[in-house]
């Protein structure tokens, strides 16, 4: 009895000389502030000023940088080539992912280890190196292509193109979806698919009625994941595509470093920025009514 007494005195001294439980979001505040917030805020501020040859930018309000963004139809096929990336890549690494970490998640313990391992391994590899590796493998006399060649069906143009960079854009994020959806996937109780299947559902009946409405949360952070990272990459489509296949990323960097327009870049990754969230907010609204009509 005064052992647990003396605990619940511990516990009661430690609330009561705790701080506040708005103060402990404090840190996480300052790091998104410091490193999202102000940077963008920034950017917008930088949007609206004046582009000069002398400096950055003069401080002189004006909108002729939106307007020459958004009038220019150049800038919507690159915006909508990016998108285009972003959705092919999150449906093509959701349909790969979904079987991969649906395996993992009813495996046993040691097998389960095993591919988890597996499945984090390429993320102990950087970007760059990964996209060289795939440089190596799609050249016009890499691996692949001699391969191809030696069953008599190649050479394939697989670089510095749209296929190089859907290929290393999947590649990359895969691991993203699969953690995602794996996570979601272990919440579901197997004796709920056990007992759909003895009900008299067969297996695609199972998964569409019960395991797929059931992992639409792992669904919903894994696509949003995959699609933000994708629609940002810089470095996959300037390697994989050789500066042939422009996105928006590489379209900021060259107006900002090549023409020296820091406004009317800015501007550009502002509006960019702008569309991606009115994709993802209604996005999320959808798959959250779906969701709910569900369940």
């Amino acid at each position: 009895m005064s052992a647990t007494a003396d605990r619940v005195s511990m516990r009661e001294r430690f609330q009561a000389g705790s701080s506040p439980p708005a103060l402990l979001i404090i840190p996480a505040l300052i790091l998104v502030g410091g490193f999202f917030v102000i940077p963008y805020l920034y950017l917008l501020y930088m949007s609206f000023m004046t582009h000069t040859t002398g400096a950055a930018y003069i401080r002189e309000f004006t909108l002729e940088n939106y307007t020459e963004t958004l009038r220019d139809p150049f800038n919507w096929r690159i915006i909508w080539q990016t998108l285009r990336f972003g959705i092919v890549t999150t449906l093509v690494t959701l349909i790969l992912s979904y079987p991969l970490a649906y395996h993992m998640a009813r495996a046993q313990s040691r097998v389960k280890g095993l591919l988890m391992i597996l499945l984090l391994a390429p993320l102990l590899v950087g970007i760059v190196i990964r996209s060289y590796g795939w440089m190596i493998l799609l050249a016009d006399t890499g691996l692949v292509n001699q391969l191809a060649e030696a069953f008599g069906v190649g050479p394939f143009a697989l670089m510095y193109n749209r296929t190089g960079v859907m290929i290393g854009l999947v590649h990359i994020y895969m691991p993203f979806m699969a953690l995602s959806l794996l996570g979601s996937i272990q919440g579901i109780d197997p004796d709920i698919e056990r007992a759909a299947r003895s009900l008299g559902a067969n297996g695609w009946q199972t998964f569409w009625r019960v395991t797929w409405p059931l992992s639409l949360p792992g669904v919903a952070s894994g696509t949003v994941l995959v699609f933000v990272l994708t629609v940002s990459s810089y470095v996959i489509p300037s390697l994989l595509g050789g500066h042939r296949v422009i996105t928006v990323p590489l379209l900021v960097v060259q107006t900002v470093q090549q023409i020296f327009n820091w406004p009317l870049g800015s501007a550009l990754a502002i509006v960019f920025f702008v569309i991606t969230i009115a994709i993802v907010g209604v996005y999320l609204k959808m798959m959250d009514r779906v969701m709910k009509g569900e369940r």
